[in-house]
């Protein structure tokens, strides 16, 4: 059998291996075969590189990923499903020792047995923004990568300063990353159809913006700004900083207004504030 993966099929392999799609584990299965080309062909996947899926589901990113990448490792919690992808690929005329099947919780992975070079997800919509960043910072080795996930999230990660979208996965996605729009996928392409519209979202790595010890440092201060947004940042850092006044001196001493909000910061903002509090 050649091509990817139908309608028809994904319904014939849940039924056979007993899956029902639940909400719990955000199981949305894409059963549109050009949409999954697009997602590929979004995320300038190449021939040499080694391509990182997480929850891949019956496999429909699956295959299209093999049909270009090199090697594919994938990571999927549910033991039914990754039994069974294997089996799919095969059916399918692709070579199985192209495939790595991972079968681990997204948000416990450290390692893995390749080092992956571009990811590309349809993400789970309750964990999407922790397993996205948890990827980029574990693996270094990804240079790119295209993540679909609900649109509101999708804002959120491309938002910029001043936006009401604008929040901490705005800012601690660049750390490490340029985020963009990829443009958005209808509801009708998913089994069973979501409640919710999807989007994907671009990612370019660039250099870290410094080391582990100051990131924690600066996500600290990015989870204390945006807490509760409508406080000034004094008030916002005033717990972190051991009071209102001490904020203040932190925040004037890195060059920022006290009397801002987070939401008009930029991740170099919040770093020099980190360095402060380090000193």
């Amino acid at each position: 059998m050649s091509g990817l993966l139908g309608a028809a099929e994904i319904r014939e392999i849940a039924a056979r291996i007993g899956v029902n799609p639940t909400k719990k584990l955000g199981q949305n299965f894409v059963v549109d075969a050009n949409t999954c080309r697009r997602i590929v062909k979004s995320a300038d996947v190449v021939e040499s590189d080694v391509a990182l899926e997480i929850g891949p589901g019956l496999g429909s990113l699956t295959l299209a990923l093999l049909e270009i990448a090199k090697e594919v490792v994938v990571v999927e919690i549910d033991e039914r499903l990754a039994a069974e992808l294997p089996q799919t690929v095969e059916r399918h005329d692709f070579d199985l020792n192209r495939l790595t099947v991972v079968t681990q919780d997204a948000m416990t992975v450290d390692s893995l047995p390749l080092a992956p070079t571009v990811l590309v997800a349809n993400l789970p919509y309750n964990i999407s923004v922790p397993v996205l960043l948890r990827f980029m910072e574990k693996f270094p080795t990804l240079r790119s990568g295209v993540v679909m996930v609900q649109s509101e999230v999708a804002d959120r990660l491309v938002a910029t300063p001043g936006s009401k979208n604008y929040g901490s996965p705005s800012v601690k996605a660049t750390w490490w990353a340029d985020m963009s729009p990829a443009g958005t996928v209808g509801r009708s392409i998913f089994w069973p159809v979501p409640n919710v519209d999807s989007s994907l979202v671009r990612f370019v790595r660039h250099e870290a913006a410094g080391d582990e010890a100051l990131r924690l440092k600066t996500f600290d201060v990015i989870d204390a700004a945006f807490a509760q947004r409508r406080k000034m940042l004094r008030g916002a850092l005033s717990e972190l900083c051991g009071g209102s006044a001490a904020a203040s001196e932190i925040i004037t001493a890195a060059g920022v207004d006290p009397t801002t909000r987070g939401e008009a910061l930029l991740l170099p903002d919040f770093i020099r504030i980190a360095s402060q509090l380090s000193l």
